[in-house]
């Protein structure tokens, strides 16, 4: 028995294929929002690839970019189908395509569900790239000498203005890194030599952050050297003067703001998916009631259209007898290939 049968007129039949046609060309536009949002996510991931280890992904930009294009090359063809299946000699040169196409539509609306999920859990590998991104970049911070690294400290001084923040999961982070260069240093002093011999590893650790920490929105000038050290600044208490800093860490911040755009861009991937299933099922429905219609010679007559020929369980039974079929099949002509390849017996 056939699944949600519905009975159509000639009438209803030049509505449905008119409605599926405005229907087609506006998820072609669609289609070009989801290609410039994968465009634009991929500008933005560039953007901040310096604090992501050049290790962040592309998978999901390049993905909505896929699906833009694709989608705006089915659901133009979608609409010249729906438009020339008002006419009978026009749509017959479409009759043994039709139902091949809808089977890529499927698939094309399973890989686009796929894609909004993939948006929406982006963050879990996003949050790693970079937790190591800006522990190198913070690393790296000093090395304005460096080739390949002398930008590193604009980057980060950059973000951390930007975004208002500081450090990677705070300022503090800043304490356990050497991020003032030893051009700048003076190494005659009594100082500086004390405070690299403090250290196994020699280098030159200060309770200070770089300027970009500074939180303008404070009333007092801003505090950046001997944070910890109350007596070195007048009224001064280290556990609550520490709103002179941005106190959210950069990770947080770039987390928040990367989640709250590809949260955003999930929920237009699934409107647009929605919308994609809803012509899909109407191309069944047209195809269906086409193809069932009596008298061909008669366009006023009645005809069904249905959006399975038989029931859920049904259909699900002949896919997997048909699998099973195509699988012996091609163990089949493998056995025969290998009998042919044999060589004769002596």
């Amino acid at each position: 028995m056939a699944l949600m049968k519905v009975k159509f007129d000639q009438k209803k039949r030049v509505k449905l294929a008119q409605g599926l046609w405005l229907m087609n060309w506006i998820s072609v536009l669609t289609g070009i929002i989801l290609f410039s949002l994968g465009i634009f996510l991929k500008i933005e991931l560039k953007k901040r690839s310096e604090v992501m280890n050049n290790s962040e992904s592309h998978f999901v930009p390049n993905s909505l970019i896929g699906v833009g294009v694709l989608a705006c090359i089915f659901n133009a063809l979608g609409g010249k189908i729906c438009y020339d299946a008002l006419d009978p000699a026009k749509y017959s040169k479409w009759k043994p395509w039709l139902k091949p196409f809808l089977i890529i539509c499927v698939l094309f609306n399973i890989f686009l569900f796929l894609v909004s999920l993939f948006c929406f859990l982006m963050r879990g590998s996003l949050e790693s790239t970079l937790t190591h991104g800006l522990k190198n970049g913070m690393k790296y911070y000093r090395d304005t000498d460096t080739p390949g690294r002398c930008f590193m400290k604009k980057t980060i001084d950059m973000l951390q203005i930007e975004f208002r923040c500081c450090g990677n999961n705070g300022f503090r982070d800043w304490f356990e890194v050497q991020w003032i260069s030893n051009r700048y240093l003076d190494f005659a002093s009594k100082e500086v030599k004390d405070r690299i011999k403090s250290n196994v590893d020699g280098r030159y650790l200060v309770d200070g952050v770089p300027f970009s920490c500074c939180n303008p929105n404070s009333p007092r000038p801003c505090i950046q050297t001997q944070l910890t050290n109350n007596s070195a600044h007048y009224s001064y208490d280290y556990q609550t003067e520490e709103l002179n800093l941005w106190i959210r860490g950069c990770r947080e911040a770039l987390l928040h703001y990367y989640s709250s755009m590809m949260n955003t861009m999930g929920a237009i991937v699934l409107l647009v998916w929605l919308f994609e299933v809803t012509i899909t099922v109407g191309l069944r429905y047209l195809h269906t009631a086409l193809e069932n219609v009596a008298n061909p010679e008669d366009p006023e007559c009645e005809s069904e259209g249905w959006l399975l020929e038989k029931s859920v369980s049904e259909t699900w039974k002949s896919i997997l007898e048909s699998l099973k079929k195509l699988g012996k099949g091609s163990q089949v002509e493998a056995a025969a290939d290998e009998g042919g390849q044999a060589p004769p017996a002596s």
